[in-house]
């Protein structure tokens, strides 16, 4: 169903978010995804069963992790830490062929430029797979100083994920083209050399994934007109109203 819904929406790769009670679907998710045509792009987290079924059927997606949220300690001591920590993923997902995504989300680990300290040590060890998939929904902390971050990131950038964003996190998750900030953020990353992916967010669970997928592929579509032409675009797209149960 979820490949099918990819399809007709017109996207062709895919990022897996999953729980406990999905790891007996693991396979069929592969194989509906490759039945309908649609890239097996990421994986969130790490699994053993994950690990087996991507060598089995020769996938490569980008393995999404956190890094470990580190409080005691100096700063050197706990970006010391954090890489080491790290280690034993790097080495699995190297050994699968996988780049490992350092994963922004919120906290010390998510701080650009942790992020980065912890990739240059990784790389120093010979993990030149390890790079960062940074997430704007949790990164409105950096929506004021974004150009610095961004550019802090840029060589290590494995992805980079949009949501609409608004001072104070008020809502955090927003569809792209609603807030007040990422078409200047988004402005930033279209003058930069990233050649790299861009994803969104089925992050509302008020709407249906078709319908949460669809207001922010016309928000990138609102966004880019007002990049071409400021005021091009429009009135900002609409959103969708949430689903109430009775």
């Amino acid at each position: 169903e979820r490949a099918r819904m990819l399809r007709a929406l017109g996207i062709r790769r895919s990022a897996y978010d999953w729980r406990a009670e999905h790891v007996s679907t693991f396979e069929q998710e592969i194989l509906e995804y490759r039945k309908h045509g649609i890239e097996f792009f990421a994986f969130w987290g790490g699994h053993p069963e994950a690990y087996r079924l991507f060598e089995k059927h020769d996938l490569h997606p980008q393995i999404w992790m956190m890094p470990p949220n580190l409080t005691e300690g100096t700063q050197e001591q706990k970006v010391q830490r954090a890489t080491e920590q790290m280690v034993p993923a790097a080495k699995e997902t190297q050994r699968l062929g996988c780049k490992l995504s350092l994963y922004n989300h919120g906290g010390w680990a998510g701080e650009p430029e942790n992020l980065v300290s912890m990739c240059r040590l990784l790389r120093q060890q010979g993990f030149n797979h390890v790079g960062i998939t940074y997430n704007f929904h949790h990164g409105h902390d950096h929506i004021h100083d974004w150009k610095q971050s961004f550019e802090l990131m840029l060589p290590y950038l494995h992805c980079l994920n949009l949501n609409g964003m608004v001072d104070g996190a008020n809502p955090k998750i927003l569809g792209i083209g609603k807030g007040q900030h990422e078409t200047d953020m988004i402005r930033v990353v279209m003058e930069s050399d990233y050649q790299g992916p861009i994803g969104i967010l089925d992050h509302r669970s008020d709407l249906d994934a078709s319908e949460s997928l669809t207001e922010n592929i016309e928000g990138v579509r609102w966004v880019r007109k007002e990049l071409q032409l400021p005021g091009s675009g429009g009135a900002k797209p609409k959103t969708p109203s949430p689903h109430t149960t009775p």
